[in-house]
């Protein structure tokens, strides 16, 4: 597919993951076709970067899930900050494991799973809406049950995947992307480059399959698809980039990016 196409399936309204976290691995050719369309009023489950803080400067979000809005060199992404502070979305802020656990029991196909994360913190009391369990079993431990987050479609961003929807991650953190994709009811997934499924031997050992293709709707081959995010091995986080979509004012920033004319 490409991104035009893979954004044509979403709907205004939707719950929508997307994957990486922070500024890294960030399906930013994606997020930028979904800007160029009218697509809004969306529920974000993302560990945050640039595309929170781009959906939120555009005023595309109802409701933000996450952990963290972060640009990792800038630790507070500002677009993000602006929009919460005037109060633009609403805002679930969870433990970082939490998250995780609610992106399992949505792959898993559960209501909930239990954690320990959040016991004792804050997390339950900006959170009323969290309940806690007990063991049925002998030692009656108390525990967060972590509600699933069940997605409507996920975005996410790979170095290398075949037609039929498998995906390589080649970098040192092969987090949750598998997990965003299996919580969903459509994923769709662009890379760097796709090949041929006998090349994938060729690229990385066997655990770096991160994607399989029974969770994967559509594939979308976009060199440079996590820019100015990294997407390492093939390269690093453009910090020049980033520091000026920081910088810049969103209207000025957008009418660029948008059409593809800057980072």
């Amino acid at each position: 597919m490409t991104a035009d196409e893979a954004v044509s399936r979403l709907e205004s309204g939707m719950t929508l993951g997307i994957g990486g976290w922070g500024s890294r691995r960030k399906p930013m050719e994606l997020v930028r076709a979904l800007l160029r369309t009218g697509v809004t009023d969306l529920t974000v489950v993302s560990y945050g970067g640039p595309d929170v803080g781009m959906l939120a400067a555009a005023g595309r979000l109802r409701a933000l899930v996450a952990p963290f809005v972060t640009l990792d060199s800038i630790p507070l992404e500002p677009n993000y900050r602006a929009a919460r502070e005037s109060g633009a979305f609403d805002l679930t802020e969870i433990d970082e494991a939490m998250f995780m656990w609610g992106l399992h029991a949505a792959a898993n196909r559960l209501p909930f799973l239990p954690v320990r994360a959040g016991l004792g913190s804050d997390v339950m009391r900006v959170n009323p809406g969290l309940r806690t369990v007990t063991s049925p079993y002998d030692d009656g431990e108390t525990f967060v049950a972590v509600p699933a987050l069940r997605l409507d479609a996920a975005l996410v961003h790979v170095n290398r995947a075949d037609r039929r929807g498998n995906g390589q991650y080649l970098g040192p953190d092969p987090y949750f992307d598998d997990l965003f994709c299996e919580a969903a009811d459509a994923a769709y997934v662009s890379c760097e480059r796709i090949v041929e499924t006998a090349e994938f031997a060729k690229e990385g050992p066997p655990q770096s399959l991160l994607l399989k293709r029974h969770v994967v709707t559509g594939v979308v081959e976009a060199p440079g698809g996590a820019h100015f995010t990294s997407c390492v091995p093939d390269y690093g986080r453009d910090e020049d980039a980033q520091r000026a979509y920081a910088t810049t004012p969103w209207p000025e920033f957008a009418a660029q990016y948008l059409d593809g004319r800057t980072a």
